[in-house]
């Protein structure tokens, strides 16, 4: 059964990033659209991460109800040195869950409009920031779980270039997510171009973010080359993550529209598994050398039996829910489209 919660574990990350992160990044396009585009763009973001806005979160409240029900040590030691982090990206979320049901549904048009927009835009910017940065302290082995010091137990922590650039490759995935669900999204032709613009820029942000991210690697001595190059599910997995994204590239040059989001689904899956892979099962890699392991670290066996169970059971109801809530907004009325 520790399997079949380790499996869910990795599955609500991957959604979360998949289907929230299309979700921050609508927010990250908007950040970096010219003002006359705004209202545009805010109009086909709405419709596009309509069905999932409120739904996506739920991944990730899975995956931390399974640390805190099925890995306690791990839960405790990444809630007690990663606080900062955490609160930040907790107040990133649910600023952003409540500017966007305001400015959407507020009865009173006026000047807060401007001010929804804001803390909306910026804090999309930010929670995903700082959800790279708690994924890259995971395994930056920074963590000092013996520190006597403010600054080495909840500082240094994450406060350091390798979690800062992973925080700068998530959100620049985000929008590329994003850019990929808007192109879908658009019936303009003028508005299509810009989009795709958005996904170039995106892309090549992601692109050099992640070279940042092996140079802060090597810089702090974290064996990323090795994880990712040094195996042949690693190598595979970047290959197969690259020639997905040529295919999507020529998919948008030829006009098309059908199958770019499994492709870039395709493709964040394939990042995933390869920085996920290697050093599986430590989930958590410690400054003294040691590590916080799925297996070695798990909670007592009737708790994952229970969890496990749990999981299993609740699946049943909550994925042919989403489907049907996804299924149900792209029947929407023809008349509604742009």
């Amino acid at each position: 059964m520790i399997y079949v919660v380790i499996i869910f574990l990795w599955v609500a990350l991957l959604l979360y990033l998949l289907l929230g992160g299309a979700d921050f990044g609508a927010g990250i396009i908007e950040l970096f659209t010219s003002e006359e585009n705004k209202v545009k763009t805010r109009k086909i973001s709405y419709e596009a991460i309509g069905p999932i806005w409120e739904a996506n979160h739920m991944w990730l409240i899975i995956a931390i109800v399974i640390l805190f029900v099925g890995f306690p040590a791990i839960y405790s030691t990444m809630s007690i040195h990663l606080h900062i982090p955490l609160i930040i990206m907790l107040l990133g979320i649910i600023a952003r869950g409540t500017a966007f049901a305001f400015r959407n549904y507020d009865a009173v048009v006026d000047n807060m409009q401007k001010v929804y927009n804001k803390i909306f835009v910026y804090s999309s910017f930010i929670t995903p920031m700082f959800l790279g940065i708690i994924a890259g302290s995971a395994v930056s082995g920074q963590i000092d779980v013996h520190a006597n010091t403010f600054q080495s137990a909840y500082i240094s922590s994450w406060l350091n270039w390798f979690s800062i650039s992973i925080g700068f490759f998530t959100v620049s995935l985000c929008g590329f997510i994003a850019a990929i669900f808007l192109i879908g999204e658009t019936v303009d032709l003028a508005e299509r171009k810009r989009f795709v613009r958005k996904a170039w820029q995106m892309n090549i942000a992601a692109v050099i973010s992640g070279g940042m991210v092996f140079i802060t690697a090597i810089s702090d001595n974290i064996p990323l080359m090795q994880w990712v190059f040094g195996n042949p599910i690693g190598i595979a997995a970047v290959t197969l993550a690259t020639i997905s994204l040529i295919i999507l590239w020529y998919l948008i040059n030829k006009g098309g529209s059908k199958r770019l989001r499994f492709l870039a689904g395709f493709q964040i899956t394939m990042i995933l598994l390869t920085v996920t892979y290697k050093h599986y099962p430590n989930i958590v890699i410690l400054k003294n050398g040691s590590y916080l392991s799925l297996i070695e670290n798990k909670g007592a066996d009737k708790a994952i039996e229970a969890l496990g169970l749990a999981l299993l059971i609740g699946s049943i109801f909550i994925l042919p829910a989403l489907i049907y809530l996804i299924y149900s907004f792209q029947k929407r009325n023809p008349e509604e489209a742009h």
